[in-house]
């Protein structure tokens, strides 16, 4: 193929990715038109039909998929390779994309991006919190945020935060009226808020472990919600018992308005890790950001 059609295997990857022929010429600063009809003559010179299209949407064919796959890896490796020259200027610059849960957004991210960001004002960082586990590479994520268990063995791992532990909590009215649970099975005669998990299309198995036994329990209540402050909230207002981070129920035991049940079930075990693919060239405001977010005990 002629070098200057690189140009329109570049706007068919635009496309393929939006999954827009609006958002990928808005992207690429061309007219919806132009771009339809760059489509149209790269599908005529190749042969093939690479775009389904229809009044509502658009997808890639077979055949467009499979050319989507074996470009945008090499596209993305030109892009990084030209990001990266940025080491060469005076200052570091550039937008770095992490997918990551609530909690750890709030309680490890946030404190150090604070601290980070006002050194480097030409890095722009995305946060964007999701209780799947997101397929950082597919999302064109730069990075994730998850527990260390949950990270895949073929991704660079960096530990962001202490060990981690879970706390089984009701308030008071509620365990005056209910008998505490001695074990995790015990937990299927109470009302439990759940989370959802939207990666499984179910509720989070309650994890615990005691010596060599280790338990999950799926649980049973009223509620269900995909993020932890709900839960928190549901909680304290007498929704029966709550799977949460210690550190986030800490003040409120403290205080007295919650109770703990199962601690001795409840052991700690390797918090956050930031990871991203090893295969990937960074730049250097990523590599700065890395050591930023390093946990340092």
């Amino acid at each position: 193929m002629p070098r200057e059609n690189l140009n329109d295997l570049l706007a068919f990857v635009a496309v393929a990715r939006e999954r827009s022929f609006t958002k990928a010429a808005a992207k690429l600063g061309v007219s919806q038109s132009a771009l339809s009809h760059t489509l149209r003559g790269l599908e005529a010179r190749l042969g093939v039909r690479l775009l389904t299209r229809t009044t509502r949407s658009m997808s890639p064919t077979e055949a467009g998929e499979h050319l989507l796959q074996h470009l945008r890896p090499r596209f993305e490796e030109i892009e990084a390779e030209l990001l990266a020259l940025g080491e060469f200027r005076e200052k570091p610059t550039g937008t770095i994309r992490i997918t990551a849960g609530g909690h750890a957004a709030d309680t490890i991210l946030w404190p150090k991006l604070a601290k980070f960001l006002p050194d480097y004002p030409d890095i722009r960082v995305e946060v964007i919190v999701d209780y799947g586990l997101t397929d950082i590479v597919a999302q064109r994520y730069d990075a994730g945020v998850r527990l260390g268990e949950q990270v895949a063995k073929d991704m660079i791992a960096v530990r962001i935060g202490p060990d981690f532990r879970m706390a089984v909590v009701g308030t008071p009215a509620y365990f005056a009226k209910h008998s505490p649970p001695k074990t995790p099975q015990d937990l299927t005669s109470h009302n439990c808020t759940n989370l959802w998990l939207p990666t499984y299309g179910m509720p989070y198995a309650w994890e615990f472990e005691k010596g060599m036994r280790e338990l999950k329990v799926r649980v049973e209540g009223q509620l269900v919600f995909n993020d932890s402050n709900r839960i928190l909230r549901a909680t304290l207002e007498g929704f029966g018992l709550a799977y949460l981070p210690e550190d986030v129920v800490q003040p409120y035991l403290g205080k007295g308005r919650l109770k703990r049940a199962l601690e001795d079930w409840c052991p700690p075990f390797p918090g956050y890790h930031l990871y991203y693919p090893s295969r990937r060239q960074h730049s250097r405001a990523f590599a700065l950001l890395v050591e930023a977010l390093r946990y340092r005990a």
